[in-house]
């Protein structure tokens, strides 16, 4: 027997989907994912088939992808310690080998071969290909070795995978004009990125529900900032620790053409596709 109750519902939701959805046509969004929100292999498969569905339905999705967790068991497999200063990972050249090794092997390899599960069409790219991240050392009060600072985004292999109907899925790591190789922070690559690509959305899929009036309550959730408001928010601590790269990256995704950025939870299942196709949403927009 069929159940008409669901089915209304289940064609509600997609009438009320429809707007966002032709909003959103032949759009790029770009979807930073790493870190934590990456932990879950059952939330893992959910976010691929949002990255699928989206890109069905004519949006041109990137993915741009960290892989800290990854990173940091096989360099304890390797017996290689891990070293942060400032919650910056030291890149000497054995740790930037793994990077390498993981970033645009392992991890990159394992979501082009996931959205393919998912019946996507997916390109497994990194900076390196096309000289399409183009680095330099960064320069910092502390010498963090191989860790890079972006001088030039080169879009041209991430349009021809768009418009060949491909899925980018991007590693983060830079290189030199001297082709030194470089590790570089995901969230900042991303940001970088979806400005190069004028995009209409970045969305950095993290391990809390946005920014919060109150940390350690999920119910204070800011559900829009005006990049205007941030260095208040900064000043009053509510942005603070590891959330200040973070919004600093939407802040400068927005300032440089990007139309919405946000910080979403990746940890909540179809998370991606309640904040782009509802009017509730779910984390929290900058713009």
């Amino acid at each position: 027997m069929i159940d008409s109750v669901s089915d209304e519902l289940r064609a509600k939701v997609l009438v009320d989907a429809l707007p966002y959805i032709q909003n959103y046509t032949n759009k790029v969004i770009v979807i930073k994912y790493g870190g934590s929100a990456m932990g879950d292999d059952s939330v893992k498969v959910d976010v691929m088939r949002d990255v699928v569905l989206l890109s069905l339905i004519g949006i041109k999705v990137v993915l741009v992808h960290g892989g800290g967790p990854e990173i940091n068991d096989m360099l304890k497999k390797v017996g290689i310690q891990s070293k942060f200063i400032n919650g910056l990972r030291y890149t000497d050249e054995p740790t930037m080998e793994v990077v390498q090794m993981v970033l645009a092997g392992k991890v990159n390899k394992d979501l082009v071969s996931l959205l393919g599960q998912c019946n996507g069409k997916a390109i497994g790219l990194c900076g390196v290909d096309g000289m399409m991240i183009k680095a330099e050392k960064l320069q910092s009060e502390q010498d963090l070795g191989l860790v890079g600072e972006i001088t030039s985004i080169n879009t041209e292999p991430i349009l021809d995978a768009l418009n060949n109907g491909y899925i980018p899925v991007i590693a983060t790591i830079g290189v030199s004009e001297d082709a030194t190789m470089y590790n570089i922070n995901a969230d900042t690559a991303a940001a970088k990125i979806a400005a190069a690509l004028g995009a209409e959305n970045l969305i950095l899929l993290t391990d809390t529900r946005g920014l919060l009036r109150d940390k350690d309550d999920e119910e204070t959730l800011i559900p829009v900032v005006n990049v205007s408001e941030v260095p208040k928010l900064v000043k009053e601590g509510i942005v603070s620790g590891g959330m200040i790269p973070k919004v600093e990256c939407c802040v400068e995704a927005v300032r440089r053409g990007v139309k919405r950025s946000f910080i979403i939870d990746g940890r909540i299942n179809h998370s991606i596709l309640i904040e782009m196709l509802s009017h509730e949403g779910i984390g929290t927009m900058f713009l």
